[in-house]
């Protein structure tokens, strides 16, 4: 009952912060992290601890799934050199250096405990990166750097981790066997995540229920991530394949299913992020007092190998982005100066939060493994250095910096997009079989209504290219407001229909939800 409790308190201080968090303009779950952790410390507290080995499984699938919901098949193949130097290189990098200092600081650490606690401290946090990084003007070139490079560098670190930590228990080396390991994991996985994508697809196909189907999409990441551990697969990348297959499989007719699903995963991703880290705040206490007076002894030591982390991000990133060569066409650019491409290193290094992961794989960790208490002590370090003193810091570093702006580009493909939905529409109406049976002025109408789609479509309407198109803009805004308050005096009539006597309550939220969704296609053409 006492983890209930917990588990509500922290969803509604997830909530809280959230909005303190808009205002103060800083990311809300490091501030649930910082709220948590102190909280940990009243006297009136009960001591709760979660099971370690349920930590992932309970968070990451659905917040990957989120996060993946944004990305496409395109974006993969288009940013293959990404994936590789980032998710796979950089991580075995990182889990490498780490672990040649910390067998040379640490004697009581085996090497391949030492790969272990490289490979706990390895992997950026995608949860983590996307809600601090998405909450900032991050310049598009850098998100989807950012976003792309945490989607599977999980699965790199796990992949390592498993393997030192079956040598550590056994006494064996690490060798190169988790090559093949983690390419047979993620080949499974792939396969996994399009077979649950098919199986979700088949039951949309079956169930005609809307909610069900959007519920689906929240069993769906669950499901195959524990299957695909279970068959010793990848989970994230089951998971990370499954939301992507399912986002391409999306059909024309599903507008307000979509609406939907976005709706409910808002308020998952929200939610679980706040209670992940709000339990990352509240271990860190029992961490600090189960070390004790070690943790002073421990200090240059762990300082030292947080200062590795940084240094090797921001060695390796330097040398990705750093050379003025063309990655992608997105990452960096080849007319981009000295000046902008430090900028992008700094900001790409800045942003190399630790997470759920590293908490996770810390605390899995076996009590037999000698010098596991300074490897959780080092992890706990290593999350407040790259995930709390960024997650506070990034806002104002990107107001000193002030990176070079791409989202004019972003704006100007957006429009490209637009204008061939428009052409698209306009072909409909010409070839459409109702042709025939409507009167000329209808169908004039309709062409004019569908040849202004493509400035409804764009998320640019302030810019202007004369002083017609502005006038014509205004006339627009003008019949909207009108509408809006039309529509306001609607709903203000029918909620206050309510608490008439006679009334059918489920008659008044019928109707009442179709003005909502009058309502919100007319802010959505606004914006």
């Amino acid at each position: 009952m006492e983890f209930v409790v917990l588990l509500i308190a922290l969803m509604f201080g997830t909530v809280l912060l959230a909005g303190i968090g808009e205002r103060i303009r800083l990311p809300y779950p490091v501030l649930v992290l910082i709220a948590a952790a102190a909280a940990a410390w009243l006297p009136f507290m009960p001591e709760l601890h979660i099971e370690p080995e349920l930590i992932l499984p309970l968070f990451l699938p659905p917040l990957l799934f989120a996060v993946a919901q944004r990305s496409s098949w395109g974006v993969f193949r288009l940013r293959w050199k990404t994936l590789v130097l980032m998710a796979v290189l950089l991580v075995a990098l990182t889990a490498v250096a780490v672990a040649g200092v910390a067998w040379y600081l640490m004697p009581v650490l085996s090497f391949p405990a030492a790969i272990a606690l490289g490979a706990i401290v390895a992997p950026p946090d995608p949860v983590a990166v996307e809600a601090v990084a998405g909450k900032v003007r991050m310049p598009r070139r850098l998100m989807t750097m950012l976003q792309t490079e945490g989607l599977f560098n999980d699965a790199m670190a796990i992949v390592i981790f498993q393997t030192a930590v079956s040598a550590a228990l056994s006494g064996s080396e690490v060798g190169w066997g988790l090559v093949p390991a983690f390419l047979a994991g993620a080949a499974g996985a792939v396969i996994l995540g399009f077979l649950m994508a098919w199986i979700v697809g088949a039951i949309n196909h079956i169930v005609p229920n809307r909610t069900a189907r959007t519920a689906i999409t929240l069993v769906a990441p669950y499901a195959v991530y524990m299957l695909a551990e279970q068959v010793h697969f990848s989970g994230v990348v089951a998971v990370v394949v499954t939301a992507v297959e399912l986002v391409r499989r999306d059909r024309p007719q599903d507008s307000q299913e979509r609406l939907t699903r976005a709706s409910f995963w808002e308020v998952v991703e929200m939610l679980t992020t706040g209670v992940a880290f709000g339990l990352v705040g509240i271990e860190m206490r029992y961490v600090v007092e189960d070390e004790g007076a070690n943790l002073l002894a421990w200090i240059p030591a762990i300082l030292v190998i947080c200062a590795v982390v940084v240094i090797v991000r921001l060695l390796w990133v330097g040398l990705v982005l750093g050379g003025g060569r063309r990655v992608e066409g997105l990452e960096t650019n080849r007319r981009s100066s000295m000046g902008s491409r430090i900028k992008d290193i700094v900001l790409v290094t800045w942003c190399g939060m630790r997470g759920l992961a590293t908490l996770a794989l810390a605390l899995a960790l076996p009590t037999t493994i000698p010098g596991r208490n300074f490897m959780v002590a080092t992890a706990c370090a290593v999350l407040f250095v790259t995930l709390v003193i960024p997650g506070l810091t990034l806002p104002a570093l990107m107001r000193i910096l002030k990176p070079e702006d791409d989202h004019a580009l972003v704006e100007r493909e957006e429009r490209q997009i637009a204008l061939r939905a428009e052409r698209a529409a306009a072909t409909a109406i010409q070839s459409s079989a109702h042709l025939a049976d409507l009167d000329a002025e209808l169908v004039e109408r309709a062409r004019a209504r569908i040849s202004g789609l493509h400035s409804v479509l764009e998320h640019d309407d302030d810019v202007v290219d004369n002083e017609q198109e502005a006038h014509q803009r205004a006339q627009v805004h003008a019949v909207e407001a009108m509408m809006r308050e039309a529509l306001a005096a609607a709903r203000r009539e029918v909620l206050s229909m309510r608490g008439e006597p006679g009334v059918d309550p489920e008659a008044v939220n019928a109707v009442l939800r179709r003005l909502d969704l009058r309502t919100v296609s007319l802010d959505g053409q606004q914006h």
